[in-house]
């Protein structure tokens, strides 16, 4: 059997502005961006153009929806974003004003550091060490 997770849903308030900061401020790919009419849209994004994983954007529509935009973790870390540089990237996603809660660390499962997206889910930026 194989399984996998395929896609993760973040909510946004809305399409374009969050595929603006993903793409342009994070640096993730448009993996697609696809309209199905009264508002509907399939809209995903991953780190890179090769991916096991992409985040899905749903629209908060409802007041329900809404109130959770930026805490679907609830203050804890959302995603854990691993990456070949942590400190590289570190310097051009602040140079690019992205939001860190610290500055990179080593730890011993590698060097990490949380930022915060543009709704404020929280996100762990990690270099893997190798072992």
């Amino acid at each position: 059997m194989t399984r996998k997770i395929g896609h993760i849903t973040i909510l946004v308030k809305d399409y374009d502005e969050a595929i603006d900061y993903y793409t342009n401020t994070l640096d993730f790919t448009l993996i697609s961006d696809n309209s199905f009419g009264e508002g509907m849209r399939w809209v995903t994004v991953a780190p890179a153009k090769q991916h096991e994983t992409a985040i899905v954007f749903v629209e908060a529509d409802t007041d329900d929806k809404k109130e959770r935009v930026g805490s679907q973790a609830a203050g804890h870390v959302f995603l854990v974003i691993e990456t070949d540089d942590c400190i590289r990237d570190y310097q051009n996603m602040k140079e690019k004003g992205v939001t860190f809660l610290g500055e990179p660390k080593d730890m011993p499962w590698g060097i990490e550091v949380v930022f915060e997206d543009l709704y404020g889910n929280r996100y762990d930026l990690l270099q893997v060490k190798s072992y």
